[in-house]
């Protein structure tokens, strides 16, 4: 299902587009300080979001999933509501994970499932931030995925190889080959969300596969390629993991998320780092996009002239894949300019949002 035409008018010359509440299936919240700078980012344009559990230390039980769930909402309702919502009854879900690792027992993933944790996410050890206590060893992992299998609990990849010797734009591909293939004949009937996409070859594993197996799909990586690390100098606020690739993959990706399967969906993996530490001799991977997000998609579909396919896209597709009932309410982007602001509050730090200081070309109206 895809928004239908009597969900785009023109209004004032502008065009409005109203789609069904989004959700975003991959983002980062953070904590303490750093959570109350950003939650309402997150919150005021999605109804659910699926928060990763890469914290300091990473949160691997039961206890600390409800816990930290506990704090988001807490951080929330202290963050002042936007004017364009006030009045609206909007509300907000925090879909809660666990981190895999190497001794993850299938009595706590048993407990967590029960306690209304959606997923468990796979960060291979030493492929991204704070991935350092991540799976070594994926067979030692298949009693866990064994129990979740059974459960019907999602596991989520962060799906590249770390062998030094695979190239840094040659990982997602090498993973495939090497882990996905056999791990999913190992659990035909798991339920996998490769998170983040960002090679042709991911795209094509994705849509040639079954029921079982879905993707994630950010605006940074249908906007742009990895010229854009670049251009002008080293930009640092551009660079993430998985990195930017070539054009070839970055038409791929917006071809599979404008295409109408439902095997792709919206997930930001918005991740919010200091600017200090971005913009340092060894800088953090992540791109900050939850303060502009569904603008962001918006220009993404819209240059692909594929704006009908927005909704299924980023309101159908993941509820669906993850089981879970489609959302309510609505919200109403308009294409007119929005100008960015050079950074935002981020305790005693600034956040630099992508596409800082520049005017996107959608807004967010209500």
């Amino acid at each position: 299902m895809s928004t239908d035409t009597k969900n785009l008018k023109a209004t004032n010359s502008a065009l409005e587009i109203s789609i069904t509440r989004p959700d975003d299936w991959h983002v980062h919240l953070r904590d303490s300080d750093a959570l109350s700078k950003v939650v309402g980012h997150t919150a005021f344009q999605f109804a659910r979001a699926v928060v990763m559990p890469n914290l300091k230390p990473p949160i691997t039980s039961t206890e600390q999933a409800l816990s930290y769930k506990s704090r988001i909402m807490d951080a929330l309702s202290k963050t002042p509501v936007p004017h364009s919502l006030k009045g609206s009854g909007f509300s907000f879900e925090p879909l809660m994970t666990l981190y895999l690792t190497d001794t993850t027992s299938p009595q706590e993933l048993e407990k967590a499932f029960s306690a209304g944790v959606v997923a468990v996410k796979l960060y291979p050890s030493g492929a991204t931030t704070h991935s350092d206590a991540g799976v070594t060893n994926i067979l030692s992992t298949y009693p866990a995925l064994e129990t979740m299998q059974r459960l019907g609990m999602p596991l989520l990849i962060h799906a590249e190889v770390t062998d030094p010797l695979v190239d840094l734009f040659d990982r997602e591909a090498v993973f495939i080959e090497r882990h996905l293939v056999q791990l999913r004949k190992d659990f035909p009937e798991l339920k996998i969300v490769m998170e983040h996409i960002t090679t042709e070859e991911a795209a094509h594993y994705v849509q040639a596969g079954d029921k079982y197996l879905g993707a994630t799909i950010t605006a940074h990586h249908l906007l742009y390629n990895r010229n854009a690390l670049f251009t002008g100098g080293i930009r640092p606020h551009y660079y993430c993991l998985p990195v930017l690739k070539r054009e070839k993959h970055r038409v791929a990706l917006v071809k599979a998320a404008t295409s109408g399967s439902a095997k792709f969906f919206l997930g930001t993996d918005s991740a919010p780092h200091a600017a200090h530490l971005k913009e340092h001799a060894s800088g953090c991977a992540g791109c900050y996009t939850a303060f502009s997000a569904m603008e962001l998609y918006a220009e993404a579909f819209d240059a692909a002239g594929a704006l009908d396919q927005l909704e299924a896209f980023a309101s159908f597709n993941g509820a669906d894949f993850y089981g879970l009932a489609r959302n309510k309410g609505r919200i109403t982007l308009r294409r007119e300019s929005c100008q960015m602001p050079e950074s935002l509050a981020f305790g005693h730090a600034k956040l630099i949002p992508l596409r800082a200081g520049e005017a996107l070309p959608w807004r967010f109206v209500s």
